[in-house]
């Protein structure tokens, strides 16, 4: 009798982390740096993945930072931070949220560092984010696509 195959362990590694995108705006330079009042700071935040070859995943985490006074943008900075991931052993329904949780925790260090140094030069104090709880994230991202065919199927 022979021994049947054994199953491999599950692994992820990564391949490489990168910066896919940067843009810096400072629209308002050099009048802006004068200016006393305290900027309204809104960040925004957005993953997508995909996989690009057998057991291949790109993960791309986008962060924008722009910062206002009134209504005059001091400086807008968006940062898409992607990483090359290699998964596998890991059952196919289980992939997406590894690719939605785990892959941006990695790559948050990455972009926040990028961001405030960005920033930085831009002639700013830098913004150093705030941790990202990506499961919460990606637990309402479940929840709201759930609700999506619910409220479809609502009569007008």
């Amino acid at each position: 009798m022979a021994d049947p195959q054994p199953q491999s362990a599950p692994t992820l590694s990564i391949q490489k982390i990168y910066v896919k995108d940067l843009s810096v705006e400072n629209p308002g330079a050099p009048q802006s740096f004068f200016l006393q009042e305290a900027p309204q700071v809104e960040v925004g935040l957005r993953t997508r993945g995909e996989q690009i070859e057998q057991d291949i995943y790109e993960c791309v985490l986008t962060v924008t930072v722009t910062a206002k006074i009134a209504d005059k943008i001091l400086f807008l900075v968006e940062v898409a931070q992607g990483g090359v991931f290699q998964i596998r052993g890991v059952p196919v329904a289980d992939i997406q949220p590894i690719i939605g949780i785990h892959c941006p925790n990695v790559l948050f260090p990455y972009i926040r560092e990028t961001i405030a140094d960005a920033i930085s030069r831009a002639g700013f104090p830098p913004v150093h984010l705030d941790p990202i709880n990506f499961e919460l994230l990606y637990q309402q991202q479940l929840a709201n696509l759930a609700q999506q065919p619910a409220a479809s199927l609502v009569p007008s």
